[in-house]
């Protein structure tokens, strides 16, 4: 009897492999060489409750509405870059992070402002199968899903700012080609041609929504 292969189900999600998202949200089209705005997920938009898996648990900071709205206003485009390890460590999967990824989006156009694109990696070495692999080009410090977001959007690296609650979210900003990244409850430092901000207060607010008036000016 001869071997029957089966069709592979295709994902109903946006999975460019096993353990790499990458969701182009809406159909607004940026000029090549627009820079971006970076935004890590957990701890950055929404309060990070570790492994978020519930929708109902997801609350936004009180900061970033403001944030992503001046970057909306300015035809900034706005991507999340987020490791997802949690999804590695099977602590949650795909159809959880779809979830409580759902609920970020929703609570945002609540605040009248969106984001362009999410790319999550949820490669991790402590993980299992597919998914367990250590130091994966896309998993942050590695600059992966800023390379693959500036491929896919024509983006402008060196322009574009990052903001996250982690140092590795720093790092990968300093290794995509970025110059400046705002760290959430950080200090301000600088190293090898990269600034780090802090964002803590509304007047480190201030700041980075200057920077970010800034980046539309150079597009008019």
């Amino acid at each position: 009897m001869a071997d029957v292969t089966l069709p592979v189900k295709p994902s109903p999600y946006p999975l460019e492999e096993p353990g790499l998202w990458v969701e182009r949200i809406g159909d607004r089209v940026f000029a090549e060489g627009t820079p971006a705005l970076f935004l890590d997920r957990d701890g950055t938009i929404n309060v990070d409750t570790d492994y978020p898996s519930d929708p109902a648990d997801i609350v936004l900071r009180d900061d970033i509405v403001p944030v992503i709205e001046a970057a909306n206003r300015g035809k900034i485009p706005v991507v999340v870059v987020t490791n997802q390890s949690g999804i590695a460590r099977g602590y949650l999967g795909w159809d959880e992070f779809a979830a409580v990824n759902g609920r970020v989006l929703d609570l945002l156009r609540d605040g009248n402002v969106f984001v362009d694109m999410v790319v999550a990696c949820a490669y991790h070495e402590a993980g299992t199968g597919p998914l367990a692999i250590p130091d994966h080009p896309m998993r942050k410090p590695n600059p992966g899903m800023l390379l693959e977001a500036a491929t896919r959007l024509g983006l402008d690296l060196e322009r574009s700012l990052i903001v996250g609650d982690k140092s590795a979210d720093m790092v990968a900003g300093q290794r995509a080609g970025l110059a400046r990244g705002w760290l959430v409850d950080g200090e301000a430092t600088s190293q090898a041609g990269f600034e780090i901000l802090p964002l803590r207060d509304r007047d480190d607010q201030k700041r980075l929504l200057a920077a970010i008036e800034a980046l539309q000016s150079h597009l008019n």
